[in-house]
Formats: C-alpha cells, structure tokens, sequence
C-alpha cells in the first residue's frame, strides 16, 4: 500500500466527515444539555434532602475528582474500542446517574449520581474530541471545532434553563427524570455513525499510561501549547462562574441581572465559535489569537473587581471572557489533534481533559482562598495578573510560539 492510499484510508470522504460532525455534535449536545441541567437540579435535590452548604460543595465538586484520576488510562480504552462504542456507553451511563436519585433518595445516592454522571461524562468528552480530530486538519479542522463547540455551547445555555422551568412548574424529581431520558438520545444518534467511527483504533496500551502522556507532554510543544491555553482559559472561567453571583450579590446585585451577565457571557462564546477561523485570520494566525486571548481574558479577570456595580462595564467584561474563551477550548483542541499522531489522540484529548477537570477544582478553591484572606477586589486582581505572568513565562522560557513559527515556515 502506497503513503498516498494509506492517507486515503485513512481520512473519511466529505461526506462521512460532514455525517459525523452532525452526529456527533448532535449526540454530545444532548448530552451536555442533561449535564447542565443537573448543575441546576442537584443542589435542588440536596435542599430538599437538607444537605448543609459545605456538603453541597462536596457534592458539587463530585463529577471532577474522578476524572482527573482516570481520564488518561480512560483515552487508551477510547481508542482500542472504539469511539461509536464509548458513545453509546457514556450516554447509557449519564442516564443511568439521575435514576439512582429517583429510585433511592438519599444524599449517598445523589453522591453516587453525581460520580457516575462525571465518569459518563468524561467518555463522551473523550470520545466526542476523538471523532472530531479525525474529521479534518487545517482550517477546515478550526471550522469542524467551531461548529462543535457552537452545539455544546447551545446544550450549556438551554440546560439550566430548562431544569429550572421543570423545577418551578413541577418537582425536582420531574427534572431529574427528564435529565435520565435526553441521554439516551444520544446513544440512539451514535448508531448513525459512519463505519470508520464504529471501529475500534490500533493504540498500544502504553498510549493510555501516565508515563507515556508525561514523556509525551515533555516533548511535544504543541501539546504544551494546547494543556497551557485550555488549563488557563479554564482557569478564569471557573472563577467567573462560581464566584461571580457571590461577589455581585455582595453588591447587592438583584439575581435576575448576575443570571443575565452569566448568560451573556455563555451568548458571546457561541456566537465567536461560529466564526472562529475567520476570527483567528483577523488575529493574524494562531500564534497571535492565542497570545491574544490569554491577555484578553487574564486582563478582564484582573479589572472584575476594579469596577465595582457598574453593570455596563461588566457586561463588557463578560463579552470580553466569552469571546476570549470561546476561542480558546476549540483552537486548543485543533492544536493537539495536529500535534500528535492519530493514535495518540485519544490519550492526549484525555490528557487535556484532565488538565481542565484540575483547572475547574483549583481555581474556585483559590480564588475563594484569596477572598478569605482579603476581598474580591484583590483576589481577582491577583489571580488574574498571576496567570498572565506564568503564562508569559512559559512562552518565554519553551520558546512556544517561535517553534511553532518556525514550523509553519
């Protein structure tokens, strides 16, 4: 066999790859929406079963800790069985999670529903940024990402608010049956997929080890590049999700404006997907967009607390991080697909996912640190300036963006 018909084999004709961008997309939009409408329901749940505020923080925090565990060794399963396969298995899993609530209601159970859900949700991540990789490289990659990205921002958005419609209108046990039900629409879409998804890829096992992404990581600049933007833009956007109605409610925001901020925030980054590659070209390629959006949304953290209620100048700063943060998850994405061989991108999307999972832990559990120590004010200023200065490090010190240069070149 030829370089030319193994590439051919290889890489799925036009219209396959257009099939599953839609399937895929469809399947993880489903799935994201019944994750973010347990964001909602769980802390419902959790009041009604008279759970204290610190133990709604444990069980909040539930869906990440595990994942941060097994992402990687889960990315090396990913590629031997195959992504249609762990689809159909992450969404069978998710709606499973909320049943165990429905069925035995106890703050176990909904412990028990929270980790289930997260583990479920890893795969399909896995899974999901695996098929998409494959589809393309390029700039039709960056467009095939954006469009992703764009669905699950469409899930995130509608999730909260169609869990609290079921929640003000019936019960928080309708709710959570609604969430069992939406995922197994996804495990119906996955059989729609093309036969290059259905079958299983040839990954050695080394490929899901921790040493193997470690030694991986060390060498490859590109994958650096990718963990560094999506841990740091994750970063941010966890703080501004979970501290942000703390800090606006301290000012005696009325909640109905602190959800509209929020939402905002969440419109900016879908609609800057959508035109991503274009957005990228204008930034003068993705060195500069990169460079571009760390400042941008390291910056607007670092001012947050700086302009006090003026609502107009928050709402700038929220269209500000979604836009920033918008560009961010699926440029790294498109980055580490073209950084590593086909093989490896299971693990390395894992990889990745597990650096994000440590980003949405730590950076609320910082920032709330920093709070305690001083006030809003200050600990958004000071985390901000601290990831833009160890960002810049980095770059300095690895030589990122001259390397990949050169490379274009």
């Amino acid at each position: 066999m030829t370089t030319e018909d193994a590439h051919t084999s290889e890489t799925p004709a036009e219209k396959d790859a257009l099939r599953n961008l839609v399937v895929v997309s469809l399947c993880l939009t489903a799935a994201i929406l019944a994750n973010t409408m347990l964001l909602l329901a769980v802390p419902f749940k959790a009041i009604e079963l008279g759970v204290g505020p610190s133990l709604v923080g444990v069980i909040i925090s539930a869906p990440y800790v595990l994942p941060m565990l097994l992402a990687i060794p889960m990315g090396g399963v990913v590629a031997r069985i195959g992504c249609q396969k762990m689809i159909i298995a992450g969404a069978l899993g998710m709606s499973l999670g909320p049943w165990v609530t429905l069925l035995l209601p106890s703050v176990a159970s909904l412990f028990v529903t929270q980790v289930i859900v997260g583990l479920a949700n890893m795969v399909l991540i896995i899974s999901a940024q695996t098929v998409v990789s494959g589809l393309a490289s390029g700039k039709r990659l960056e467009q095939y990402f954006g469009w992703y990205t764009t669905c699950l921002s469409g899930g995130q958005l509608l999730g909260p608010i169609t869990s609290g419609f079921l929640i003000d209108h019936f019960s928080v046990n309708v709710s959570l049956a609604a969430i069992g039900l939406i995922p197994l629409l996804s495990a119906i879409g996955a059989l729609f997929f093309s036969r290059d998804i259905r079958k299983g890829g040839r990954s050695k096992r080394a490929n899901g080890s921790y040493r193997e992404q470690w030694q991986l990581l060390r060498r490859n600049t590109g994958m650096q590049t990718s963990i560094m933007l999506t841990v740091t833009a994750l970063f941010v956007l966890s703080i501004h999700s979970t501290f942000m109605p703390v800090y606006l409610e301290s000012l005696s925001l009325a909640a109905s404006s602190i959800g509209l901020l929020l939402s905002i925030r969440a419109i900016s980054s879908m609609a800057v997907r959508v035109v991503m590659s274009r957005v990228i070209d204008l930034c003068g390629g993705r060195n500069r967009a990169i460079l571009i959006a760390i400042v941008l949304i390291t910056g607007s953290l670092t001012v947050t607390g700086l302009v006090g209620d003026h609502y107009a100048l928050l709402v700038v700063l929220a269209v500000v991080i979604g836009i920033a943060g918008g560009i961010s998850q699926p440029l790294s994405m498109v980055i580490l697909s073209e950084s590593v061989l086909p093989e490896q991108r299971s693990a390395s999307m894992a990889t990745r996912l597990m650096g994000n999972r440590g980003a949405q832990v730590l950076g609320p559990m910082l920032i709330g640190f920093l709070a305690d120590m001083t006030n809003f004010t200050v600990a958004f200023a000071v985390m901000g300036g601290v990831l833009l200065v160890l960002y810049l490090t980095w770059v300095v010190r690895s030589g990122a963006l001259s390397q990949s240069r050169l490379r274009a070149e």
